[in-house]
């Protein structure tokens, strides 16, 4: 999710500085809101559950491609899927360019012998270099956003009018290791919930992440759990009115930057020198665990290595500082 995020910002300039160009978003099909209302952008939903599955279905997806008149084509994902399409175009007589993931230079940057504790290239300028292979060359430094989404009476039943600051906090991720202990993060929602001027929401899926949720709630009359209550697009119409998202090196971390919201994350194995920071924040947004008490870190570029005796390593991310960077970052 946090991927086809990234892309997002990065279409949205190519469009507005090239407004003759007509783009095919190739992606799932659970990832369509995420392009609408961008000038000249189509969706096409991959079926990778029937049509489109395995070998025989990619060669149906690059038949079904085909009939859109596609001139070039970008692979800003890079996998073995994406290469098999790619390829065929490319032997079709298309102008093809994919997006570099400097694996080598992320390899380096987690390796626990001999790291290279340094940061690599942004994932969202490795997709600008993967166009300007293609002739198109895209200017960042002044991204535009949506406009704030304006919500419906039935997220309004929810939420309620908005007349504070409104505090998004999304404190899962894929793997435990970039999961801020509940604990702690506990302790940042009674914090921030002490001021009655904001409202905090919190996010997740599924009936585990729901069930934590509703403990994280602690019966504050400020604090709403969203999850499970609205759809997916609903989801995004409200972070878009968020003032500031509190999240994991997450998906929900990149979906809040791409609607231009301020982002402050959490790093526990991971780290931001990845080029996995959320667009457009300011570096001392991004909250790292203690690399003094733990010089290994980074262990993994997603999440999913586990390193002996770096198990709590978020634990050095204190919730005061957290609540502080907040306070910081919003005018309550």
């Amino acid at each position: 999710m946090g991927d086809v995020a990234m892309t997002v910002p990065v279409l949205r300039a190519l469009v507005l500085q090239y407004p003759e160009v007509k783009i095919t978003v190739v992606s799932r099909p659970f990832f369509q809101p995420f392009f609408d209302g961008i000038p000249n952008v189509n969706f096409f939903g991959v079926d990778l559950n029937k049509r489109h599955k395995g070998f025989i279905g990619l060669l149906r997806l690059f038949s079904d491609l085909r009939k859109l008149n596609i001139d070039t084509v970008a692979d800003l994902h890079n996998v073995l899927r994406s290469k098999v399409v790619r390829t065929l175009f490319a032997l079709s007589g298309k102008k093809v360019a994919a997006t570099d993931k400097g694996r080598a230079e992320k390899k380096a940057l987690t390796s626990l012998t001999n790291k290279v504790f340094a940061p690599v290239k942004p994932m969202v300028e490795r997709h600008v270099d993967t166009f300007k292979q293609l002739g198109f060359a895209i200017d960042l430094t002044n991204a535009q956003f949506p406009e704030k989404a304006i919500l419906s009476e039935e997220i309004l039943s929810i939420t309620g009018t908005k007349n504070q600051n409104w505090i998004g906090i999304a404190p899962f991720a894929q793997y435990e290791s970039k999961v801020y202990p509940l604990d702690l993060m506990q302790e940042v929602i009674n914090g921030l919930s002490e001021n009655k001027n904001q409202k905090i929401f919190l996010f997740g899926g599924g009936e585990k992440e729901i069930q934590l949720l509703n403990q994280l709630l602690n019966q504050h009359e400020n604090v709403i759990v969203l999850a499970g209550k609205l759809k997916f697009k609903q989801e995004l119409e409200v972070i878009s009115n968020l003032d500031i998202m509190l999240s994991m090196d997450s998906g929900n971390a990149h979906i809040a930057a791409m609607l231009g919201v301020k982002v402050i994350t959490l790093w526990g194995a991971t780290h931001p020198y990845a080029g996995f920071k959320p667009f457009n924040q300011p570096d001392d947004f991004c909250l790292t665990s203690d690399r003094e008490k733990h010089p290994l870190l980074p262990t993994s570029i997603y999440g999913n290595k586990k390193v002996e005796g770096y198990e709590e390593v978020m634990r050095t991310i204190l919730p005061q500082a957290i609540i502080e960077k907040i306070k910081k970052a919003v005018t309550f």
